[in-house]
Order: C-alpha cells, then structure tokens, then sequence
C-alpha cells in the first residue's frame, strides 16, 4: 500500500498541449468514500442513496453526492434540480468542476453526471484523468463522498467502486436482483475489495431481508471465502415511489414514513466509525488517486 501511495503521489497528469505537466501531488484528505452500487437495475439504489445522503448530512456530515453513472444521470431529477452544467462539461473543457457542483436545499452538494451524452459511458485516458483531476480538488472539502454508479459490472462502474473505501451493494428479494448482486460483490472481491456490505430494499418485512441476505452471504462464503456484512433492510412503501414522482427526495417530504426512519438507521450505521478492515488514514489514498491507478 505504501509503494502504491508513492506512485501516486508522483503520478503526472497532462494538462493540455503545449502547458506542460503538473506534478498530483495532493495531499490524501481525510474524508470517507462510500460507493452505493447494484448487478441489476431498479432495485431502488439512486433513491436509497440520494436520501442517505441527505440524512448523513442532517448529522453535521460535508456531503458530496456524486452520480456515478456518467451517461444516464438520474439524481438530479429525484431532487427536483435541473442542473445547467454537468461532468460533460468538465470532460469536455466547458466548465470546472466547481462551477459544475450544485448546493441543494437540503445541505447536500450534488455532482450531477450527463444524460445521453455516448462519450461519457466510454471516456478515453485523456478525458478520464482531466475529470479525476477535477474530481480530486474536491475530496479536501468533504467528509464523506457517496458515489451512486451505474448498476451492473461494467468496467467504468467497477473501478468506481472499488476505488471507495468501501461499497454498499443494494438488492431486494427477487431472485435476479441477489443473484446479481452476488456477481457484483464477486467482481469486487477480484479487485481486492474488503468492506463490502449488502443492503436489502423494498422488503416486505425484516425476516424476508433477513433471508435475502443470508441466500448471498452463503454463496460467498461458500465460492469466495468471505461474508459481506448485512447492514439492514429498507421496507416497500408506497411514499417512495410518491417522492419520487414529485421529484422531492423522501426524507423531505414523508420523513416518518417507514422507509425513511430505515435509511435514519442505515446512516447512524454508516456514521459510526470508518471501517476497521481499511487502512489507516495517514496511508489513504484519495479516492480519484486510486481510480486514476486501478488499470496501470
């Protein structure tokens, strides 16, 4: 770990033609990294997230959510916003990345990702470390960064997770859904992820999540050796789906409704302490640093 945080820090990073280079030599921020990510669409991951935020930060947290599936933004539209600029436009050389983020109403800020924009689903290495340049200048302003990637095993989305120091792999009892989130917890595993934690959404009660958890928590003890945490369940309630039509995030608007006092609970878990399976801050690297160095 020590030798890799070395590399990084002498890692070079090519502003443009004609400029020169410019030495990454940041220092690594002491700010938590949670990627809040899925093997299936649907499951309810951007709502859950978008809301633990919220509730993370009503806990005196400095909040950076940032939407993580670059092409097909989505968390822009659960909180009622409509950006101007996104992370296009900081790909793209239109804007920076301050100009990029938005201050919600509810103590949030708001990264938001592009929607159909095709160059943004597969970025070439220039493109992509402009954007983790970028993306870098703000962890020194965060205490805690929650990443809401694309769901599925796609390249792009599993460098994002792995790259935090640790993931929330959401499910929910169908079978597809924890069949898939057991490949996602797999991939993760082969990248050398060690804080890896499932969260079972729209439930019908705790005992089903209860089951749903133990069925994955089987498999991977069994084939990988290894038992994610199970950090609770978030119980189906129709007022998700009603804040999610009114476009105002769920803990604004029903904030005793059952699946809000659950996400309550899941950020009091999330909150109590950084993982103790992760390394020491002094030896972190900052989460863009490792996303920059996952393929080299």
């Amino acid at each position: 770990m020590r030798d890799q945080a070395e590399k990084l820090r002498h890692l070079r990073l090519v502003h443009g033609q004609g400029k020169g280079e410019e030495e990454f030599d940041a220092p690594r921020p002491d700010v938590r990294t949670i990627a809040v990510t899925s093997g299936k669409g649907g499951v309810g991951k951007s709502i859950l997230v978008t809301n633990l935020a919220i509730a993370c930060a009503r806990r005196g947290q400095r909040v950076l959510l940032i939407d993580g599936d670059l092409s097909l933004a989505y968390i822009d539209l659960l909180m009622g916003l409509i950006p101007k600029q996104n992370l296009a436009d900081v790909v793209l050389g239109r804007a920076s990345i301050e100009e990029v983020v938005l201050q919600t109403p509810s103590g949030v800020r708001l990264l938001p990702a592009a929607s159909g924009v095709e160059e943004m689903a597969d970025l070439d290495d220039f493109r992509r470390e402009r954007l983790l340049r970028e993306l870098s200048r703000l962890e020194s302003t965060c205490d805690l960064i929650l990443v809401d990637t694309a769901p599925g095993i796609a390249a792009q989305t599993i460098q994002l997770a792995a790259a935090a120091e640790s993931a929330l792999i959401v499910t929910t009892p169908e079978p597809t859904a924890f069949s898939d989130a057991y490949a996602t917890l797999k991939v993760l595993r082969r990248k050398g992820c060690r804080d890896l934690s499932l969260v079972v959404n729209r439930c019908g009660s705790a005992a089903e999540g209860k089951r749903t958890s133990r069925r994955v928590q089987a498999v991977a003890r069994r084939f990988l050796e290894f038992l994610p945490d199970y950090l609770g369940h978030v119980p189906e309630d129709p007022t998700v789906l009603a804040s999610a039509m009114r476009q105002e995030p769920l803990l604004s608007i029903f904030p005793h409704s059952p699946a809000a006092q659950a996400i309550e609970s899941l950020a009091d878990l999330l909150l109590e302490g950084p993982s103790s399976v992760g390394p020491p801050l002094e030896d972190r690297e900052g989460l863009f640093e490792k996303v920059a160095n996952l393929d080299r």
